[in-house]
């Protein structure tokens, strides 16, 4: 009889962790489709431009919150990817703003000044400068330990909230997580959280993508945009 109560409650333990255990699985199995519908939505990528705002955050010693808006570039023909983001308002007042990624170099134009930064070595930063626009589920995962977080539409677009953690411990120095919401059947972000520390970050939204059309003449030349006053059309 002894033996029996044993053999019961046994039984009884195994079905209770069965639902655990499929719900364990069940958020691998999304995850896994998710990659998957990035991978041949990346296929398909070519360009796009979106509106753009950028925060930046702080929260210690006192709450900060800097906010530039303008508009972004970026273009990829086979593994060459641009990136160009032109601002036209920092804190509700005019900007020019901008900085370009093209071909591992990245430029900064400062808004009042003709004077242009040149960072010669940012190639090694390229996936993480085109997280979410263009990238594959495969380039996430090469660079990434992905978490599914779950689900969120925003403007109107159903968007897979996924949560990056840098796989080299370089980069997790200075960016320990990267919170992404991304459609994964047209493999472009609409909103992304960088964590910088516990009390910095930087929030990042995009709207009104315009997919694969044509890009502007100086989407990857800042200086020509600016000077001509165009940086934000």
């Amino acid at each position: 009889m002894h033996f029996k109560k044993k053999l019961l409650f046994a039984a009884a333990l195994a079905l209770a962790f069965l639902p655990a255990r499929a719900a364990l699985a069940a958020p691998q199995d999304e995850l896994k489709s998710v990659l998957d519908r990035l991978n041949a939505a990346a296929q398909s990528f070519h360009s796009t431009s979106a509106d753009v705002e950028f925060d930046d955050i702080t929260t210690d010693p006192i709450y900060d919150k800097d906010v530039f808006k303008g508009v972004v570039y970026y273009d990829r023909k086979g593994a060459a990817f641009r990136m160009g983001v032109h601002f036209n308002q920092h804190n509700r007042k005019p900007s020019t703003k901008a900085y370009t990624f093209v071909g591992g170099v990245l430029k900064l134009h400062e808004t009042g000044s003709d004077q242009i930064t040149t960072v010669e070595k940012a190639g090694k930063f390229e996936s993480y400068v085109l997280l979410g626009f263009g990238a594959s589920g495969a380039d996430l995962e090469a660079k990434w330990e992905i978490k599914l977080i779950g689900w969120e539409t925003i403007a109107g677009e159903k968007t897979a909230e996924l949560e990056l953690v840098a796989k080299d411990p370089e980069v997790r120095k200075n960016l320990p997580k990267v919170t992404v919401w991304i459609n994964p059947d047209r493999a472009v972000s609409l909103k992304q959280v960088f964590t910088l520390s516990a009390t910095s970050s930087k929030t990042c939204l995009y709207s009104n993508f315009n997919l694969n059309g044509p890009l502007p003449a100086g989407a990857f030349d800042f200086v020509a945009e600016t000077r001509a006053g165009k940086s934000g059309k």
